[in-house]
C-alpha cells in the first residue's frame, strides 16, 4: 500500500506552495524549471540545450518515444516499441520477434503503419478555444470545442502532408496549445534483439528491479526512399554511469490523472477498475491458452500476450494506489485548500465545479458499461475497428469538416488513412478470439436483456457471431479497405461484407450512447475542469506541470536506488548478472547469441540502472541524457512503485528503469557483431 506519510506530505506541500515536490514533474519544454534544476544539480542547462534535446526527441505512433542518435535518421527506442513491426514483417518461415532482426542499410524494411514525429513548435490557442465554447453546455460545448480545435489544426498545417498539427489540452483544460510536428511515414526496422534478450525475465521481472533486459530497438526514418538527414541528434555516450549523476528524460508520457478530483478518482476505483481488471485477467488466460495450442498460435500472439500482461500488471498497481484511503484524503485536503482561496466575485463566477464533476460521475456510472462496449470498443478486433472507421468515415466525410465527429475532421483524416491503408498482418484466428471475448463480456456485464446487448448480438451467441463475421469478411485485405474508403457511402451501402453490415447495424446505437456521454459526462466535466484550472493557476501560478497528454515532456532526476521495507535496492545491474539469473527455462532462458558470447565481454559493464525521474506509460523508449545532452540509455520500464505515478509521485520509491548505452554497445559488438550499426553510433 502507498505510505500514508508520503501522501500527507504531498498534500501539505501542495497546500503551501503548489509546486512540484523533489524531482517530480512531467514538464513541458516551454515551462521547464531551468533555474531550479541548475541550482539543485549544479548544472548549466540553457535554452540551447533544451532546443537540441527537443529536436532529437521522437514520438512513435506505436505509443512510445525514441531519440535520433545519428545524422542519418537513426532512432533508438525499446524492443517492445517495435515488436509489432517485427511481427508484421515476420511469417511462418521467419520469426523476427523470437529470432531478432538485423539488416544491412539496403535491406532495412518499412514498418507497416508506423510513423515518427518530431515536435517543431508549440503555440498558445487558449483564448480562441475558450471563445468558441463561451456560454455553451453539454454536447454543444464538446462539439464547439472540437470544431474550434480541428479548425485551428487545419489552418496551421495548411495541407502540408509533412506536418501534423494537434491541439493539446493542458491542466485539464486550463490551457490549449497547438503542437506542430514534422512527421515521417516511412519508418524502417534496423535492428531488434531476440525476444528472450529484450524481455529477459518476462512477466515476473516486469515492473521490478534488478533487471537484465536488453529492451532495445533501432529504426530509421526515410523520405523519398533515402535516409533523412538529422543534424539534431544525440551523441552516444558509453561511459559508466555513476550513482548520483543527474539524468534527464525526454519523452511522451501517455496519461496521468494527478489533477482529477476526488470524485473522479473514486469512480475509477469503484466503477471502472473492477470490471476492467477482471476482463484483462480473463483475456490474458484466453490468450495464453491460445498461444499454447501450437507454434503458429504462439508466434502470432506474442505481442498480444505481452501487451495484456503488461497492462494487467500496471492497472493492478494503479488500482491498489486508488484503494489507499490516504490518497483520496490527500486529494480532498487539496480541494479544500483550493476552495478556501475563493472569494468575492471570483467565487461567484467559479461556483462549485467540484460538485459539478461529482454530479457528472453519477451519469458516468450509469453510462460506463454501454459506452464501453458500444463506443469505446475495448479488446475489440482490428477487423471490427476497420469496419467502424469505414462506416463512420463514409458518413462523416459527407458533412463540412467542422460539423463532423472530431476524429474525422480534415486535419485528422491522415491518421485514420494511415491505419486503414497500412499493410499490417491481420491474423484471423486471433481476431476471432478478441471479438468473441468482447461480445461475451458485453452480454455478461450488461445482461442478456439489455437493449445494448440485443443490438450487439441479436439472436446469435458470441461464438457464432464472431466466427461468422471474421471468417467471411474481406477487410483483412488492404485493397478492399482502400476501395471502400475511396468509394464513400455508395460503396459502403453496396458492400455485402458482413463486418461492414454489422458496423452499419450497431452504429446508430453507438452514436446515441456517445451523444449521451458527451452531454451528461464529457461536457459538464470539461467545463468544470476549466474552472478548477483557473483556481489552481490563481493559487499556484505557473509553478506546476500539467497531467500527461501524450505530448513531449521533460523530467529530471538522478541515478539512485531505493529502500523498501528494510531492503536496499542498489541502482545498477551488470551484464555478468544475466548469466547468474539464467535458468535455461522461460522466462529466464538466454538466447543462443548470449550463450555463445559468454566470456567475450566485460561482465562488469552496467546493463540496466534506475533513476528518480518521473515517468509513466508512453515514456518507453525515452532517451535518458546527461547534463551535456548526451544519451546514456533508454527508459524501458518503471519499478512497481512507479505505477502509482498515474496519481502521484514519490521520490523515495518511484524509479525509472533504463537500459544503458554501454550495454547496448557491448551487445552490438560482442553478441551480435553488428559493426556497421556500432560504427554509426560511434561516429555521431
Amino acid at each position: 500500500m502507498i505510505r500514508t506519510a508520503i501522501l500527507v506530505f504531498l498534500a501539505m506541500f501542495a497546500l503551501t506552495s503548489g509546486r512540484a515536490t523533489a524531482e517530480e514533474g512531467l514538464w513541458t519544454f516551454d515551462n521547464f524549471p531551468l533555474a531550479r534544476v541548475n541550482a539543485t544539480y549544479g548544472t548549466k542547462l540553457d535554452q540551447k540545450w533544451l532546443d537540441h534535446l527537443q529536436g532529437a526527441s521522437v514520438r512513435l505512433t506505436s505509443g512510445c518515444s525514441g531519440a535520433i542518435v545519428s545524422g542519418e535518421g537513426l532512432i533508438f527506442t525499446n524492443h517492445h516499441c517495435i515488436m509489432e513491426c517485427a511481427q508484421d514483417l515476420s511469417d511462418r518461415e521467419q520469426d523476427y520477434v523470437t529470432d531478432g532482426y538485423m539488416a544491412a542499410r539496403a535491406d532495412e524494411r518499412t514498418c507497416p503503419g508506423l510513423m515518427a514525429e518530431i515536435l517543431t513548435s508549440v503555440t498558445d490557442y487558449t483564448k480562441e478555444i475558450n471563445a468558441a465554447t463561451a456560454g455553451l453546455t453539454g454536447d454543444a460545448f464538446v462539439r464547439a470545442q472540437s470544431a474550434a480545435a480541428t479548425g485551428i489544426e487545419k489552418k496551421a498545417c495548411d495541407d502540408d502532408t509533412r506536418m501534423h498539427c494537434e491541439i493539446v489540452p493542458l491542466y485539464q483544460g486550463g490551457q490549449y496549445r497547438l503542437y506542430k510536428y514534422r512527421k515521417y511515414s516511412d519508418v524502417r526496422l534496423v535492428f531488434a534483439p531476440e525476444f528472450q534478450a529484450a524481455f529477459f525475465g518476462g512477466d515476473p521481472d516486469n515492473f521490478n528491479f534488478p533487471r537484465y533486459a536488453l529492451d532495445i530497438g533501432f529504426l530509421r526514418i526515410y523520405e523519398n526512399d533515402a535516409p533523412v538527414r538529422t543534424p539534431d541528434h544525440l551523441t552516444w555516450n558509453t561511459d559508466t554511469p555513476r550513482e548520483g549523476d543527474p539524468v534527464f528524460v525526454a519523452g511522451n508520457p501517455g496519461t496521468t490523472k494527478r489533477l482529477m478530483t476526488a470524485a473522479q478518482l473514486e469512480t475509477l476505483r469503484d466503477v471502472v477498475y473492477p470490471p476492467v481488471q477482471m476482463m484483462k485477467s480473463e483475456l490474458r488466460g484466453r490468450l495464453i491458452t491460445f498461444a499454447g495450442q501450437d507454434e503458429e498460435n504462439r508466434r502470432i500472439s506474442q505481442d498480444a500476450v505481452f501487451g495484456v500482461e503488461n497492462g494487467f500488471k500496471a492497472m493492478g498497481a494503479e488500482w491498489q494506489a486508488l484503494r489507499d484511503p490516504a490518497m483520496i484524503a490527500a486529494k480532498r485536503q487539496e480541494e479544500a485548500y483550493l476552495k478556501s482561496t475563493l472569494s468575492g466575485s471570483f467565487a461567484t463566477e467559479i461556483g462549485d465545479p467540484w460538485a459539478e464533476i461529482a454530479e457528472a460521475q453519477k451519469a458516468y456510472t450509469e453510462l460506463f458499461l454501454p459506452y464501453n462496449f458500444l463506443e469505446n470498443t475495448p479488446y475489440s478486433s482490428t477487423l471490427l475497428n476497420y469496419a467502424r472507421e469505414l462506416v463512420r468515415g463514409a458518413a462523416e466525410r459527407q458533412k463540412p469538416s467542422a460539423e463532423r465527429l472530431p476524429e474525422y475532421a480534415d486535419s485528422r483524416l491522415p491518421a485514420i488513412e494511415r491505419d486503414l491503408f497500412a499493410n499490417a498482418q491481420v491474423q484471423k484466428p486471433l481476431e476471432q478470439l478478441y471479438l468473441e471475448f468482447r461480445l461475451s463480456k458485453a452480454r455478461e456485464y450488461m445482461g442478456t436483456d439489455a437493449p445494448q446487448t440485443q443490438i450487439l448480438l441479436g439472436k446469435s451467441s458470441p461464438e457464432q457471431l464472431a466466427a461468422f463475421l471474421v471468417e467471411n469478411t474481406g477487410l483483412d485485405n488492404v485493397d478492399t479497405r482502400k476501395a471502400l474508403w475511396e468509394g464513400g457511402m455508395t460503396a459502403i451501402k453496396a458492400s455485402n461484407d458482413p463486418m461492414i453490415q454489422y458496423a452499419l447495424r450497431i452504429d446508430p446505437a453507438s452514436r446515441d450512447i456517445r451523444r449521451a456521454y458527451e452531454n451528461r459526462v464529457a461536457g459538464p466535466t470539461r467545463i468544470a475542469a476549466e474552472k478548477i484550472a483557473r483556481v489552481r493557476f490563481r493559487a499556484y501560478g505557473t509553478n506546476t506541470y500539467p497531467d500527461a497528454t501524450w505530448s513531449l515532456r521533460l523530467s529530471y532526476g538522478r541515478i539512485q536506488g531505493w529502500n523498501w521495507r528494510g531492503t536496499t535496492v542498489t541502482p545498477f545491474t551488470y551484464m555478468k548478472g544475466i548469466y547468474d539469473r539464467a535458468t535455461g527455462k522461460a522466462p529466464y532462458q538466454l538466447p543462443q547469441s548470449f550463450i555463445e558470447a559468454r566470456g567475450k565481454f566485460d561482465g562488469n559493464t552496467v546493463m540496466d540502472f534506475v533513476t528518480t525521474n518521473d515517468i509513466v506509460g508512453g515514456n518507453s523508449g525515452s532517451p535518458a541524457v546527461n547534463a551535456q545532452g548526451e544519451i546514456i540509455g533508454a527508459v524501458f520500464d518503471g519499478n512497481i512503485h512507479s505505477l502509482g505515478g498515474a496519481y502521484f509521485y514519490d521520490s523515495g520509491i518511484n524509479r525509472a528503469v533504463v537500459v544503458s548505452t554501454a550495454a547496448v554497445s557491448v551487445a552490438l559488438d560482442k553478441v551480435y557483431d553488428n559493426q556497421a550499426l556500432l560504427a554509426e553510433l560511434r561516429t555521431n
